[in-house]
Order: structure tokens, then sequence, then C-alpha cells
């Protein structure tokens, strides 16, 4: 059922490996870039596909995998957004709007390495925090878990 348990001493419920795969895949197609549709009505049907699969999913007993592919997700809407943003100078202009100081802003507005490597900087993180996201109604997978 999607489930599979851990083989410690005292054995834990997690999340089979195959389902995450699968939960992967269906966030990538979730968050093509090509599909031509707005931010807000792409993270609505996210959000719709989360909220299901926290339902079913959030009882497991292992955290860390919830908390990883949280932060799964939001580097890759982060490098969703830096690839909407376009070209340096309106990079850098988002980035300087969202409070992110102007020598850091600079830097990595003019950065050479692609977006997925960006989505990870300091800047994408004060540019784009999770309180973003939560505020465009996106769940957290990990809440509830210390």
């Amino acid at each position: 059922m999607g489930f599979s348990f851990s083989t410690n001493k005292e054995p834990k419920r997690r999340i089979a490996p195959k389902v995450l795969l699968r939960c992967k895949q269906k966030i990538r197609e979730l968050t093509r870039r090509t599909r031509g549709i707005s931010l807000e009505q792409m993270l609505k049907e996210l959000t719709a596909y989360l909220r299901g699969w926290k339902g079913y999913f959030g009882f497991c007993q292992t955290p860390s995998v919830l908390k990883a592919l949280d932060q799964w997700i939001r580097h890759r809407l982060r490098s969703m957004i830096w690839k909407q943003w376009k070209r340096g100078k309106q990079r850098y202009g988002q980035l300087r709007q969202r409070g992110v100081g102007q020598e850091l802003a600079a830097q990595t507005a003019g950065s050479p390495h692609g977006p997925w490597r960006v989505a990870n900087s300091p800047a994408l993180s004060i540019a784009l925090p999770l309180a973003y996201f939560a505020s465009l109604g996106l769940p957290q997978l990990s809440d509830g878990f210390a």
C-alpha cells in the first residue's frame, strides 16, 4: 500500500522508495516550465496533489524523508521562478525588490550557473523564503514533526 518497514530493532513505518519516485515524477509533470500556465494555477494544482499525498503518507514514522521532499519541491519551484525572470536586469530587480542586498543581488543575477544551481543560492533563499510559498498556499509535508 505504499509503505515499507525499516530494518531497525524497532521497525518504523516508512514511505516505500518506489512511491517517492512516483511522487517526484508527478511533481515534475505538474511543475514543468513548458506547461504554459501561470505560477498561481500551477501551485493550485500542486497544492491539491500534495494535500492528498500528505493525507495518505503523512503518517510515516520517518519525517526526514518528508523534510527532504519539501526541500526538493521548494528548490524546484525556486529554479522555475528564476527561469521565469529571464534576464539579468529583471533578476536583479526582483531580488532587490524582495530584500536581497545590492552586492549579493548583482552577484547572483550575473551568475553564469544554471537555474537549478542558482536556486540553492542564499539570495534566492532570502528572496523566496518558506513564508513566501506558505503565503501562496503551498502545504509543508513535514508539518507536525519536531
